[in-house]
């Protein structure tokens, strides 16, 4: 029994003695492969792998929705000497990172009636656009089908997201354009009149002639208060916006098509050479300048430049 006792203690310390030599000698370590190639190694594989969960397989980078590895890392754990080199954890991320993931990209489409109008960074800014466009509209009669899309893409080249600002206005454009057709009062060369410019009594009509013209009348006349507002009746761009003779002060404003509006006779401008209006801006104020005998807007209407009457399409 004592020979026993006395065998199995020499075995214990032999091999107590040779784990010893190991450890003076070898280190545990990870070895980190790909596709059956060597990375390098690591020493904790927790703390390794929490790390390729934040920076790579969840990473928060802008518009990345998920991250994943082309080939998996495997782990095995060895024995290497001492003396041998050991990565630190971000040499083993780098490697990862290089030709084996593929990242998909997030960004979201803001649509108006099934059509696209913008594209934006987050869920945040199309849910804002779409929720101040329906309050603007919310008291219009209108058709109004506007839909949030996430758009998915492995190639960050092809995201063309506009600014939120750049982004609002074009869904809110979007929705002024459905408002003018929707109350669209006459159309010339595809250009939708949707508002009056002003009420009022008409006190001239066109083609009238008068001592106090040379010529007939090449507009429409309708007497109103001092000061009233004068609204442009469609989308366009001003064109002049000053003093013009017999006009007094004349707002004029392109609508694209050859169609041109003058309103004459303002006390006051409000509009800009070069403003982009929309139908319902208030461009100028009634006055009674230029050739004039009380306050009342002068309206044309002209076609390639050549005065049409305006109660064929308004009044």
């Amino acid at each position: 029994m004592r020979s026993l006792l006395k065998l199995l203690t020499i075995i214990l310390v032999g091999f107590l003695f040779i784990l010893a030599m190991i450890f003076i000698k070898y280190k545990p370590v990870y070895e980190v492969t790909v596709a059956g190639e060597k990375i390098g190694y690591i020493n904790n594989l927790n703390e390794f792998k929490n790390e390729v969960d934040e920076q790579i397989i969840n990473s928060k980078e802008e518009h990345v929705a998920y991250t994943s590895f082309v080939n998996e890392p495997k782990y095995e754990q060895k024995l290497i000497t001492r003396t041998s080199d050991v990565n630190n954890n971000e040499e083993i991320l780098d490697e990862l990172k290089q030709n084996n993931i593929v990242t998909t990209y997030k960004y979201y489409e803001v649509s108006l009636n099934d059509e696209t109008k913008a594209y934006v960074d987050t869920l945040d800014d199309a849910t804002k656009i779409v929720d101040e466009i329906k309050e603007q509209f919310d008291t219009e009669n209108l058709e109004l089908n506007l839909q949030i899309n996430e758009e998915y893409t492995q190639d960050i080249a092809k995201i063309n997201t506009d600014s939120f600002q750049n982004a609002s206005i074009a869904v809110e454009t979007a929705a002024e354009e459905i408002k003018e057709e929707n109350e669209a009062i006459a159309v010339i060369n595809n250009v939708k009149l949707s508002v009056l410019p002003v009420s009022g009594r008409i006190s001239s009509r066109y083609g009238e002639s008068s001592s106090r013209r040379r010529s007939t009348h090449t507009g429409l006349d309708i007497a109103c208060s001092m000061g009233t507002d004068i609204k442009v009746v469609s989308k366009g761009t001003i064109t002049f916006a000053g003093s013009a003779g017999s006009y007094g002060n004349l707002v004029k404003v392109d609508h694209g098509n050859g169609v041109e509006t003058w309103y004459g006779h303002c006390s006051k401008i409000y509009a800009n050479v070069g403003d982009e209006v929309k139908a319902g801006d208030v461009i100028a104020a009634v006055g009674s300048t230029g050739n004039s005998t009380g306050p009342h807007l002068h309206f044309e209407i002209r076609i390639n430049g050549a005065t049409v009457n305006p109660q064929k399409y308004v009044y």
